[in-house]
């Protein structure tokens, strides 16, 4: 593992030396051309400079004052208005990154006493989050302990309401991204952030028997993302693929996860060797995805490929330099003992993983690997928190063979029905979600939704139901959905949507997979919406139809935009066949 460790360490170095000029003199971050900079950027900035640090020991980087930068950093961090509590966690782990308490801490000398005020001020304001900004609280509380500035440690206390409010929100204690709008149970990547972040929090924390203490808390929450993580992360190494905060941070967050899990004995030493299987191939991915390896920095968007709207590429790029120099920490301490492992053959495999089930409402996530073909598809049954997005839509995600448009909503692969002002799709939340095999070693995936819901997550009492039935049998992948309704209702339009993309065409790894000159090869079984095909849209040249992966080209869209009387008594289906030409692209 020294040679992963060195290498990035090296890519660290490319990325901050690419990067620094960017930090301007009173601290701020100035965007890259055609972005807008974001009010907790000193604070991600000064973190990743802090762990260059803590890897390297070094205080100048191709001859430039570290520690002033980071000091500028925090300082304009701390002074920002409104003051952004993400961006003072970051800061003051990066602070913490310098030394263990105020005595003996480069950047706390350079300090002026306003600055040295301002923290002890803003480490002690504290909001109460039931989201994944309870993990900056965490962070907070550790510096404002560790630094001398509160005789009292509120850390325990932080991560026990944490994860209190996990089992408030999942049966199955997975992390709830909890938002204001929705119905609720946001489970996403910002799950798997919050446990890394808390770690990483934890590991600087002047009193390392509270570290001690916490560990065992954060393994039992923690450790069903890492036994997921098998079953989730396809051949190629695409790791976490739903949900708008993936791509290069789907690839970030999981490696540190499974690094730290491995660091602190989490993964039992029968399963090591497959686990350094993931992380080479996750790693792989997000090299050679992500990485401009000509110029030594992180590419997060270009004309083909667009990036969460809020992950501006200043911090993805000190973000990345931070994890980086964490992985090669982590790596010099974790030791592989024995043998490397026999790589496993290829299994087919289906597997819905609960996020929550109770009265309310039933989520989760449904993982299918077909080993001839390498399909490999994630289903998320999830809250996208009352914001339309086409994400977190229950569809197979599967970028290169069934693709969807990242900050942008369209109906990929499920149906929209329209009732006046309401627009409905079988998405969300789910009653009675089963999952088991049929007929010839296929798969099922199937669950209710007793009453329809809209694209902003309100439900409509009283309108209607749907079951929905997803069947897998090798490349074969089926879909049907049946409609009652419960009175007669007028249903004003209805749509149906097929994204076709290819993948990047620079940033890719050999071995991903793509369509073939056979496409999805869909058919569309029953359709009594008695929706037609319009003729295939091209949307090359159109900047929102963009992926994480690579450039959306065709939307073949199903449409009926003149009224159907729904009655009663009658079951509306609409049965959709794929039998997708599945291929692998060089690289």
């Amino acid at each position: 593992m020294h040679s992963f460790s060195e290498q990035c360490l090296d890519m660290a170095r490319s990325m901050l030396a690419h990067n620094l000029d960017s930090i301007q003199p009173d601290g701020t971050i100035a965007p890259v051309p055609g972005e807008s900079p974001r009010l907790d950027e000193p604070g991600h900035v000064a973190f990743a400079l802090g762990e260059y640090y803590r890897a390297t020991g070094a205080t100048t980087l191709k001859g430039v004052d570290l520690v002033d930068l980071t000091a500028r950093c925090v300082t304009a961090q701390v002074f920002t208005e409104p003051a952004a509590e993400n961006g003072l966690a970051y800061a003051a782990l990066g602070l913490l990154c310098f030394g263990p308490s105020k005595e003996r801490n480069l950047v706390w000398e350079r300090l002026v006493d306003e600055t040295r005020q301002r923290i002890d001020k803003q480490l002690l304001h504290r909001s109460d989050y039931d989201n994944h900004w309870q993990s900056f609280n965490i962070a907070k509380a550790v510096a404002r302990f560790s630094f001398g500035l509160s005789k009292k440690d509120e850390t325990s206390r932080l991560i026990e309401r944490m994860v209190d409010r996990i089992n408030q929100t999942s049966s199955t204690g997975f992390f709830d991204d909890a938002a204001p709008s929705g119905i609720g149970g946001n489970f996403n990547l910002y799950g798997v952030m919050s446990f890394v972040f808390t770690r990483s929090a934890l590991q600087l924390h002047a009193n390392s028997g509270v570290r001690d203490r916490k560990l065992p808390t954060l393994r039992t929450y923690a450790e069903k993302y890492i036994k997921m993580m098998p079953d989730l992360v396809r051949a190629d190494g695409l790791g976490w693929a739903f949900g708008n905060a993936s791509g290069a941070y789907g690839q970030m967050h999981c490696i540190s996860l499974i690094l730290q899990a491995l660091r602190d004995g989490w993964i039992a030493e029968d399963q090591k060797g497959k686990y350094f299987d993931l992380l080479r191939r996750i790693f792989l991915y997000f090299y050679q995805t992500y990485l401009d390896q000509e110029h030594g920095f992180l590419d997060l968007r270009d004309t083909e490929r667009d990036a969460n709207n809020h992950h501006t590429t200043r911090i993805a790029n000190f973000d990345a330099a931070r994890y980086l120099c964490q992985w090669s920490r982590l790596a010099k301490t974790v030791q592989m003992s024995g043998p490397p492992a026999k790589p496993e053959a290829p299994r087919t495999v289906g597997r819905f993983v609960i996020f929550d089930k109770s009265n309310r409402k039933e989520q989760g996530l449904f993982l299918y690997r077909d080993a001839a073909s390498g399909l490999h598809a994630q289903i998320p049954l999830v809250s996208s928190a009352g914001k339309p997005a086409s994400d977190v839509l229950p569809f197979p995600h599967c970028p290169g063979v069934f693709d969807w448009p990242n900050n942008h909503y369209a109906p990929i692969l499920v149906p929209e029905l329209t009732f006046g002002d309401k627009v409905t799709v079988p998405a969300f939340y789910g009653k009675n979600c089963v999952t088991g095999l049929g007929l010839r070693n296929s798969f099922y995936f199937r669950y209710e939704q007793p009453e329809l819901i809209t694209t902003e997550e309100e439900i409509l009492k009283g309108l209607g139901s749907v079951k929905v039935q997803w069947n897998f049998a090798g490349p074969k992948i089926s879909a049907e959905f049946a409609y009652t309704v419960k009175q007669q209702v007028t249903l004003d339009k209805f749509r149906y949507m097929i994204a076709i993309a290819a993948p990047h065409s620079r940033y890719r790894v050999a071995g991903s997979l793509a369509l073939g000159a056979e496409g999805h090869r869909c058919t569309v079984q029953k359709d009594d919406f008695q929706a037609v095909w319009r003729e295939t849209e091209v949307v090359t040249n159109d900047p929102i139809y963009r992926t994480n992966y690579g450039k959306i080209h065709y939307l073949q869209l199903l449409l009926r935009d003149h009224p159907l009387i729904m009655r009663p008594g009658n079951v509306y289906r609409l049965a959709v066949n794929f039998e997708p030409d599945v291929v692998q692209i060089d690289g």
